[in-house]
């Protein structure tokens, strides 16, 4: 029999609301490292209050990142939340904290501070009962713009450990995330020669022209029924419209699913040539997230997460998303990743952002049962 039902953590439901509250309260945007690292304080205090070894790896420009453990080797399960949140200082003055019927509101309730909840909640009721294999969280503060200063640690982490449980929050529909699209961020420029627009038009090369023949080189690299898309996001290029502009600029969201399209991408981008004479084309940027495939291992792990949930009566589904995270790093490696275990809800990164609150104790039940059991 798993150690944990749900209703072992329906009675811990008015504790959890009021952990997330103060996690909801305590604002953390990526950009703030001093609101950041109250929060992560926070958490480090509430992790040693339960028995583990907290530790920190300091950061300079984004909030310093934790790690808490219960017991010691190799081995054993990693979970990975992060405490920034998308939202800047202030927004708590439009939106606040709230509970409306089955809602919890507030910046960041559902990405992720819910899951952060949901974590400290689960190792509370396991502190008396810890498995025998070790079992970690690391609390980043990045991952909202990237991951750029945890993603080593995040793969030193993963390597250590034989499966990591990615808190992301679930699909709207519960189901766990077993394939995520890679992520780029590309800056391509266009560069001609400025000249008078009414005296001289023909001494100068339009930027703005050139990219956009270069966008219609660069749409026609997408390949949607295989996954890869292009967006060009933001475009600026121009001073006066007297001028002739001598540069343009456009920025380029791609993902990918499909192995191979990264290095496909990079090569065609990088290999973009100029249309008009005495042009110039230059790219910059790169890849942030190498796709995360729903393969063997994939498959493998969501397997078992379903037989463990099916054992507290709970039927698990999977799905994707065009969206990356944390756990696009640990499946590269081709360690076993599932994603999505955070807490139901929707609208993350707007307004209208809120978590299921009913979800709660299903979602921790889940996580006991995956960490004690797998």
């Amino acid at each position: 029999m798993p150690p944990f039902a749900i209703d072992d953590f329906r009675v811990r439901r008015s504790a959890m609301l009021d952990l997330l509250q103060e996690l909801v309260e305590a604002e953390s945007p990526t950009t703030d490292k001093a609101l950041v690292d109250v929060v992560g304080r926070l958490v480090a205090d509430r992790c040693s209050a339960v028995g583990a070894r907290v530790r920190s790896y300091p950061q300079t420009a984004v909030g310093d990142h934790w790690l808490a453990e219960w017991g010691d080797g190799e081995g054993g399960v990693l979970l990975l939340a992060h405490l920034d949140t998308v939202h800047p200082a202030g927004t708590l003055d439009h939106m606040p904290w709230s509970l409306a019927g089955d809602r919890a509101r507030g910046p960041g309730v559902i990405d992720m501070k819910g899951s952060v909840a949901v974590a400290l909640t689960v190792m509370e009721a396991l502190s008396s009962r810890l498995p025998v294999w070790p079992i970690r969280i690391l609390f980043t503060t990045d991952e909202e713009t990237g991951s750029h200063t945890s993603r080593q640690l995040i793969e030193e982490l993963a390597r250590r450990h034989r499966a990591v449980f990615c808190l992301e929050p679930a699909m709207p529909d519960g189901a766990l995330k077993t394939w995520r699209k890679g992520t780029g961020l590309f800056i391509l420029e266009t560069i001609g020669r400025t000249s008078h627009a009414g005296n001289s038009p023909e001494a100068g090369v339009n930027a703005i022209v050139e990219m956009a023949h270069q966008i219609q080189h660069v749409q026609a690299l997408a390949r949607p029924d295989s996954g890869t898309t292009i967006s060009v996001g933001v475009i600026s290029g121009g001073t006066r419209t007297n001028v002739v502009p001598g540069r343009c600029l456009a920025k380029l969201d791609v993902r990918v699913l499909e192995d191979g399209e990264p290095e496909r991408l990079d090569k065609e981008l990088r290999g973009l040539q100029p249309v008009l004479p005495g042009a110039r084309v230059e790219v910059r940027g790169g890849w942030n997230r190498p796709p995360m495939r729903r393969n063997a291992t994939m498959a493998a792990a969501f397997g078992r997460a379903r037989s463990l949930a099916a054992s507290i009566g709970l039927e698990l589904k999977e799905s994707g998303t065009g969206g990356g995270s944390d756990a696009n790093f640990v499946a590269a490696l081709g360690i076993p990743v599932l994603d999505g275990l955070g807490p139901l809800g929707n609208g993350a990164h707007s307004d209208d952002e809120y978590l299921v609150i009913d979800s709660l104790a299903e979602r921790a039940a889940l996580l006991a049962v995956l960490v004690s059991e797998w």
